[in-house]
């Protein structure tokens, strides 16, 4: 009995000594700093010398970003092989065999780097060998004028005013003209008759831009006969350069005048756009574009410019 009552003491006498449960120390929070507050700045106006300064460059950052993207993608030089002029001729020559040779073709391919709605590169030219001779030219001349007879001694198919207007309307498809000239004192009445319709999709209309507005008619049909006339368009230069009979030697002379001719241009607009004869390629009517390294001769030493003088 005392011994379970000492037991029931000591258990008791436990418990009062047992530590009793602290409360938590409450953590004080860190001072957290307040929220950064923007500052709103407002741009001064300036003067009006600033503002235009400012517009300017703007127009100049632009300009810049679309600078690239301004220039014809596709006018970049090929990354095919190249040939010389005799080697292109021989697999040309190839392509063509079985054709009537009068209806076969050099066409002569310029490739130009220069900027979309730029100034575009136009011209007459008279080639040493002329490609076609089948040159009909019509004179837009006062009726009964020095100017009307001189048409007629240079061997005009078509010459006058207004008799020369109603037959352009009466058969615009059946024109016996491939060429049309006009003389200074009739640009009045040719703007008068608005043929704009019929003879510019025709490449026919006179203008002052193709040069064939004169003074002169007899020099003008002179210049014309065995000239072709040759424009930029899309970033290249496309134009027949020879008949498949010619030899190398006629060849190289046709495309050498008419690469002299394009560079000649090309300086001249030099101080208004950038424009660079970056590829030259030669075809015919039916055959593949062979672009040219600049030689002439055959890189097969049994081939001789002699071969290529014969008929196919």
């Amino acid at each position: 009995m005392a011994t379970s009552i000492n037991q029931c003491i000591a258990s008791l006498a436990r418990l009062n000594l047992s530590s009793t449960v602290r409360p938590a120390i409450a953590t004080i929070p860190r001072l957290v700093p307040p929220p950064a507050t923007s500052q709103v700045r407002w741009k001064s106006v300036g003067t009006r010398s600033m503002q235009a300064r400012e517009r300017e460059k703007e127009k100049l950052k632009k300009k810049r970003r679309q600078q690239r993207f301004k220039e014809y993608k596709y006018a970049v030089p090929s990354k095919e092989e190249q040939f010389s002029l005799c080697d292109a001729m021989r697999y040309l020559r190839a392509a063509e065999v079985g054709r009537h040779p009068s209806s076969v073709t050099y066409e002569l391919a310029l490739k130009i780097r220069t900027i979309k709605n730029g100034p575009v590169l136009r011209d007459r030219i008279r080639l040493p060998y002329p490609v076609k001779n089948d040159t009909r030219i019509a004179v837009i001349c006062q009726e009964n004028s020095g100017a009307m007879h001189e048409a007629r001694t240079a061997g005009a198919v078509a010459f006058g005013e207004e008799s020369l207007f109603e037959m352009i309307k009466a058969n615009p498809n059946k024109l016996p003209f491939n060429r049309l000239i006009c003389h200074v004192d009739s640009e009045p009445a040719l703007k008068k008759a608005n043929l704009g319709r019929i003879l510019g999709p025709k490449g026919l209309m006179p203008s002052l831009k193709t040069n064939t507005i004169t003074k002169s008619v007899i020099s003008m049909m002179h210049e014309m006969v065995g000239a072709e006339n040759y424009r930029e368009k899309i970033g290249a230069i496309r134009m027949p350069i020879g008949n498949i009979q010619f030899t190398p030697k006629m060849l190289s002379e046709n495309i050498k005048t008419m690469i002299n001719s394009v560079k000649g241009n090309i300086q001249v607009l030099e101080n208004r756009v950038k424009k660079e004869l970056i590829e030259v390629v030669l075809t015919s009517t039916t055959g593949p574009g062979l672009s040219l390294n600049g030689a002439v001769a055959s890189t097969d030493e049994t081939i001789t410019p002699a071969h290529l003088s014969t008929a196919m």
